[in-house]
């Protein structure tokens, strides 16, 4: 895990509800997902309900932490003020070996070396002294 800069602008997550566990496990260095009691099923974005079976219990478990580039979209005008001297930079949507999948960032990437399955692993970035962001590095195949 890195070390939190000592100024980060950025917006924050919330830190409340099931995000707020979420981001309390990459804090921890631990990126978990949650699986589905009834029916096993991976979920991500966190909540109470499975959508698959309708079952309310669920626990937190460990994720590989590694997938493979799904999508992306590069931003070459921010639309928020603090992301303005990172253009151009491409959120990318990962697909986990797990089948969920995340919305972040691959490190020291630019846009023009992503590619569909590219293999990625995750890196926890501290931002803030209680969160640490779940980036993403290439994987040499």
């Amino acid at each position: 895990m890195s070390e939190h800069p000592q100024t980060y602008t950025k917006p924050l997550p919330s830190l409340q509800g099931l995000s707020g566990a979420f981001y309390g496990w990459c804090a921890r260095g631990e990126l978990r997902f949650q699986r589905c009691s009834a029916c096993a099923r991976w979920r991500h974005v966190p909540r109470e309900l499975c959508a698959h079976c309708g079952s309310f219990e669920w626990t937190w478990e460990r994720s590989s932490g590694r997938g493979k580039v799904f999508s992306w979209t590069e931003v070459v005008r921010a639309l928020h003020p603090d992301f303005g001297d990172e253009t151009p930079y491409a959120p990318v949507i990962v697909e986990m070996q797990e089948g969920v999948r995340m919305l972040s960032r691959v490190l020291d990437c630019p846009p023009d070396a992503l590619r569909i399955d590219l293999p990625l692993e995750v890196q926890f970035v501290a931002v803030h002294e209680s969160l640490s962001l779940p980036l993403f590095r290439r994987v040499a195949r």
